[in-house]
């Protein structure tokens, strides 16, 4: 396409050729200037005459909005439900705790005054504000409740551990020997050499003797199982007492046997009455303890309990 201008300014005529490049160039410049023009008049026609906005726009627009602010309550509603459910787990592990924290002070020997789990630790100091990219967020608290679980959990378990353990102790410490069969702390006889009451010679005396009247009660030193409750040619009415860990005592001499065989025991309970029989020259109580079937000093387990 030619285009001739002509002007009184130009000496002479002028002209310009337009190629297809050009016309297409035009074209789309057009176009842009056209849809540029009509989002304007959108744009000012929504933010500036509110009121030209037809029933249907704005009944679309609301339903839009009222949904997506349904969304948002409902993934706020989701996000709260998870969190009191974590919470009313930490809660119980709180009380379960408080209950183990309890019974370990006590086990262990602690004034009740020294750990209160029944109150909140007392908190304070000045007021430092966080900056704002440290502020609680709902992702953050999520977070932290997630790790305060496991750490609950992780206490817990090794709390277990450890009231097992005080447990297992005050068990061993009842199967020693450490109650005073007799309730009286003189001996006739101690452990150790000694002239036998018998021959007159020298003699390995493997308990302790008390010298109390006939019938007074003999009592269990520790608990444990009865693997003997008879009469033996030198021990006389004996009852023997397995506590395990290889300790054994024996209780000889007695006029009357009040346990049987096989019997469970309690550390202080009555299982016989002092008397003389067997290899005895009067009333007593021949007290012995053994450890893998060596005769012990059984003073030396009753001053450790009294310790």
């Amino acid at each position: 396409m030619n285009i001739i201008l002509v002007s009184s300014r130009f000496a002479k005529a002028r002209s310009l050729t337009l190629t297809r490049a050009h016309l297409l160039a035009a074209g789309m410049l057009a176009a842009t200037l056209f849809v540029v023009a009509v989002l304007t008049a959108q744009y000012a026609i929504v933010r500036f005459q509110s009121g030209v906005i037809s029933d249907e726009l704005r009944t679309w627009l609301a339903s839009a909005q009222a949904e997506e602010q349904q969304k948002q309550a409902l993934y706020l509603r989701q996000s709260l439900d998870a969190m009191a459910a974590r919470l009313g787990q930490m809660q119980a592990q709180l009380q379960r705790l408080d209950g183990l924290g309890a019974r370990l002070a006590k086990m262990s020997g602690m004034k009740p005054g020294e750990f209160s789990f029944d109150l909140a630790p007392a908190r304070g100091g000045p007021y430092m504000p966080a900056p704002p990219q440290q502020e609680v967020s709902m992702q953050s608290l999520d977070q932290q409740l997630e790790v305060l679980n496991v750490l609950l959990g992780d206490r817990s378990d090794k709390l277990v551990a450890l009231e097992t353990l005080l447990q297992q102790d005050r068990l061993d410490k009842r199967m020693l020997p450490s109650v005073a069969p007799v309730r009286t702390s003189w001996y006739s006889s101690n452990f150790g050499w000694r002239l036998d009451p018998f021959t007159g010679k020298n003699a390995l005396h493997e308990g302790v003797d008390y010298m109390v009247p006939e019938g007074t009660p003999i009592y269990a030193s520790a608990g444990g199982v009865v693997v003997f409750a008879g009469l033996h040619p030198q021990y006389g009415n004996m009852v023997e007492i397995d506590h395990g860990n290889q300790i054994i005592t024996r209780y000889a001499h007695a006029s009357k046997v009040l346990v049987h065989v096989g019997e469970v025991v309690r550390r202080g309970r009555e299982i016989a009455r002092v008397g003389s029989t067997g290899r005895s020259t009067g009333n007593h109580l021949h007290f012995e303890v053994r450890y893998r079937g060596t005769a012990q000093n059984p003073v030396r387990f009753l001053q450790q309990a009294a310790g």
